[in-house]
């Protein structure tokens, strides 16, 4: 029993001592530690105005709630600076604060040398950029132009935002100035996020976005802060001239997956392939020859492009519009949204064409030319044209009669039509010539009365004479009119009345106007042609004048009477 008591007291005695070890180790591990080391401390009570942590040492620290955003619970775990081993009061002094700010320096060099992001706040607006709060009374300048990826139009819409930043400097002459940069970092998660799409995408799945912006050739489409391209030509199977016609800035769609080109970081997308392509059905409701109606969708310079049904969208060259009219722009025959009624001409379906063409619904009007305008016809109708060899007659819209400048008179030589007829005038004509195979109507006025050159070849024979009138004179001869309106030239080896006497003395006795009598050489009827002579009528007075002599001279002596008298009694 003795024995057992001093076993017991052994015991205890080996406890304190342990107890002893403990506080001494204790005592000696908290005075290696030194004012302003961050230490951890373990939340041992939770007032609604402090939280009380364990260092280690005789009492526990303090710390203002206020001090924590997420108040910790009991046996958590919270860094603390220790400001003071012993206040006035011989209590331990810690800090959260001093803890957290001495943590996020660390965190701040930590992320600029791993070019890692931060979080931040942006506050406010100042000269060149922002004001950025990193926490713990720790402020950072954000450049403007380091703001977002897009160019900022309204700055106070970023003050509030809180986001991720890259650390671009801390310090500049060895004084805090933090500069940050938001911009970089939304670029790599840009460029992190298309790659992973690149990555994991397939043709042909549907992806969801949203309808960021427009251009003429389609619509940008967000696909998560990357941007895949809508093309107006995969908007519809059928023609689309405006994109906003078809999405709506702001909209959130679904979209097919057409495209990838990874080198040029080239997304496309389509709204048409969520329905079949009606081309695949083509040959089966449509085939040359067939008369279809359409929809004038688009007018150009060239033609007009009509839909046939969604999707389907054929070309009417203007040279198919009309078989007679000359048409100088679609614009005059069609407009946008009309209903017509065309032919179909011929298709490419690989290229997706369709030639179409306007005049074949309806008949010729050139096929029955010859029965509508028979040769002998005789019309009033209005010149168009007038050119160097002769007029433009209409005989109906779009149908034309030629005038030639040698049908406009019988007798007179007209060198230029236009002397003799003006746009717009209404003349008579008899149809001389209908070619139906060149489609051809050739139109004269002078038909419309008997040739004269018939008459005055019946009233004047080569080697009669005339009198007529001096129309006109030149340097090769003098133009005669006789009567019936006929011309004939008097040449100027035909116009001196002697050989003596030179063209230049002969033309000066005669002017335009006067009455002068010729003799008829010549006559061509085909050619129009005329020949007179005025020097022929002089010999003929002297012939006849002879043979007058000759038939009634005097009879003296044998009653003789020679040439040589005549002409000596002529010169006398």
């Amino acid at each position: 029993m003795e024995q057992m008591e001093v076993g017991k007291d052994e015991v205890l005695e080996s406890q304190d001592d342990i107890q002893a070890q403990l506080q001494e180790k204790y005592f000696k591990s908290f005075e290696s530690l030194e004012e302003g080391q961050l230490v951890a401390g373990m939340v041992v009570q939770i007032t609604p105005d402090q939280v009380f942590v364990d260092v280690g040492y005789k009492s526990e620290g303090k710390i203002p709630t206020n001090e924590f955003g997420e108040l910790p619970k009991l046996g958590d775990t919270v860094p603390v600076v220790l400001v003071s081993k012993e206040g006035k009061h011989g209590e331990v002094i810690v800090s959260k604060q001093k803890a957290d700010l001495k943590q996020l320096w660390k965190n701040l060099r930590q992320a600029v040398q791993d070019t890692t992001p931060v979080e931040a706040t942006i506050v406010r607006t100042i000269k060149g950029g922002y004001d950025v709060d990193l926490g713990n009374g720790i402020h950072a300048f954000l450049p403007i132009s380091r703001a977002d990826i897009q160019k900022v139009e309204k700055p106070e819409s970023l003050i509030g935002l809180k986001d991720l930043f890259y650390i671009e400097r801390l310090y500049s002459d060895n004084k805090q100035n933090v500069v940050v940069n938001r911009r970089k970092y939304l670029e790599d998660l840009v460029e992190t996020k298309r790659n992973q799409f690149f990555e994991n995408a397939v043709i042909g799945e549907t992806v969801k976005g949203t309808v960021k912006s427009f251009t003429s050739f389609g619509a940008f489409i967000d696909l998560g802060g990357f941007d895949g391209l809508l093309h107006i030509n995969d908007m519809s199977w059928g023609h689309v001239t405006r994109p906003k016609e078809f999405v709506r800035k702001g909209q959130e769609i679904e979209l097919k997956l057409i495209r990838l080109e990874p080198e040029e970081k080239r997304i496309n997308l389509s709204l048409k392939h969520f329905t079949e392509d009606p081309w695949l059905h083509f040959e089966e409701k449509y085939h040359v020859g067939d008369v279809v109606k359409g929809t004038v969708t688009k007018l150009t310079d060239f033609g007009a492009f009509i839909e046939l049904e969604e999707g389907i969208e054929g070309l009417a060259h203007i040279s198919e519009f009309s078989w007679v009219k000359k048409i100088n722009k679609p614009g005059d025959m069609l407009k946008g949204s009309d209903e017509v009624e065309c032919m179909v001409l011929g298709y490419d379906i690989q290229a997706g064409r369709v030639s179409l063409g306007l005049k074949q619904v309806t008949d010729n009007p050139l096929d029955n030319l010859a029965e509508k305008y028979p040769v002998g016809m005789k019309l009033t109708r209005k010149v168009v044209k007038i050119t160097n060899a002769g007029a433009f007659i209409e005989l109906e819209e779009g149908i034309d009669g030629f005038l030639h400048a040698d049908d406009i008179s019988w007798t007179k030589k007209v060198r230029y039509p236009g002397s003799e007829l003006t746009v717009g005038q209404e003349v008579e004509i008899m149809v001389v010539e209908n070619n139906p195979e060149e489609r051809r109507v050739r139109l004269s006025i002078r038909h419309l009365t008997d040739d004269p050159w018939v008459k005055f070849m019946a009233d004047y024979k080569p080697g009669s004479v005339l009198e007529g009138e001096i129309v006109s004179i030149t340097d090769f001869g003098m133009f005669v009119r006789a009567p019936g309106g006929i011309e004939g030239l008097v040449n100027k080896v035909n116009l001196t009345e002697s050989r003596e006497e030179t063209f230049e003395e002969a033309v000066k006795k005669y002017n335009v106007g006067d009455k002068i009598t010729v003799f008829v050489a010549d006559v061509n009827p085909e050619r129009q042609k005329a020949a007179f002579s005025v020097r022929e009528v002089k010999k003929r007075q002297e012939r006849d004048e002879i043979a007058q002599y000759m038939s009634s001279g005097s009879e003296d002596d044998n009653g003789a009477f020679t040439l040589g008298d005549f002409l000596k009694n002529k010169n006398n």
